[in-house]
């Protein structure tokens, strides 16, 4: 819930710019905007023209239409050019009480409207001290992704997002961030088949900045960065996409 309309339009004009040339195709842009600004941002993307620059929602709700007032619907972000959501993110588990069976409904509504979803898992900072963190993982796994089908998957990215990371300044080790991805991407093999587990995204998401961001990407499971705050300044978000770009072709 940041910047105001001027800001977040010189905030993805600065961003574009800087990522219009020499990036390849497959390797994704997305901005995730607040609801005010999805109109104007997915006219600032048509403009630019670029095929691997993508609008993402920060939300969507389970239901098509209704007296659901506050909330938005995937017809209605679709309606905008909108082509990712995040759902199941941890300040929307913990601060709006959302269940692992209303993320469930979000993305089964979310993906049923041809939306790709990015879902959100991650344990708090004495799960992990406790040594349940994988078992907390696997359990947000199997009561959300592992209820879809194996067709619906292929359209769902994973973003581990270590809760007493996000926004503390502290970082999972490049190992402690691979190893669970790692995990998750066992797991999903496990569940799904190994096609499904290769081909999909996991992200890191735990305060991931220019600064540690070369080590985290070159482990072999992080595919990318779900950015909070290194997001709201267009030189930071852009160094950390090439970032991306230079370890890939390395």
């Amino acid at each position: 819930m940041n910047m105001d309309l001027a800001g977040a339009e010189a905030l993805v004009k600065g961003v574009i710019e800087k990522v219009r040339v020499g990036l390849p195709d497959h390797i994704e842009v997305l901005f995730g905007v607040p609801f005010p600004y999805l109109h104007l941002v997915s006219k600032l993307i048509k403009e630019a023209n670029l095929p691997n620059v993508k609008l993402a929602a920060q939300n969507c709700h389970f239901e098509d239409n209704g007296a659901y007032t506050g909330e938005v619907s995937a017809d209605m972000l679709k309606d905008l050019g909108v082509e990712y959501v995040i759902l199941g993110h941890s300040e929307r588990r913990e601060y709006f009480k959302e269940t692992d069976s209303i993320i469930l409904k979000k993305m089964k509504k979310a993906l049923s409207k041809g939306l790709k979803v990015i879902l959100c898992v991650g344990e708090k900072l004495d799960q992990r001290d406790n040594d349940g963190h994988f078992l907390f993982v696997k359990n947000q796994l199997q009561h959300s992704l592992f209820m879809l089908t194996n067709s619906a998957v292929k359209d769902v990215v994973v973003a581990y997002e270590p809760i007493w990371a996000i926004g503390t300044g502290k970082t999972a080790t490049p190992f402690e961030a691979n190893e669970m991805q790692y995990y998750i991407r066992d797991i999903i093999g496990g569940h799904f088949d190994q096609k499904a587990a290769n081909d999909m995204s996991i992200l890191y998401g735990g305060s991931m900045k220019p600064a540690n961001a070369k080590e985290l990407v070159s482990q072999i499971n992080v595919d990318g960065g779900l950015i909070g705050g290194a997001s709201l300044k267009a030189a930071d978000f852009s160094e950390l996409v090439q970032i991306l770009h230079n370890n890939e072709i390395a």
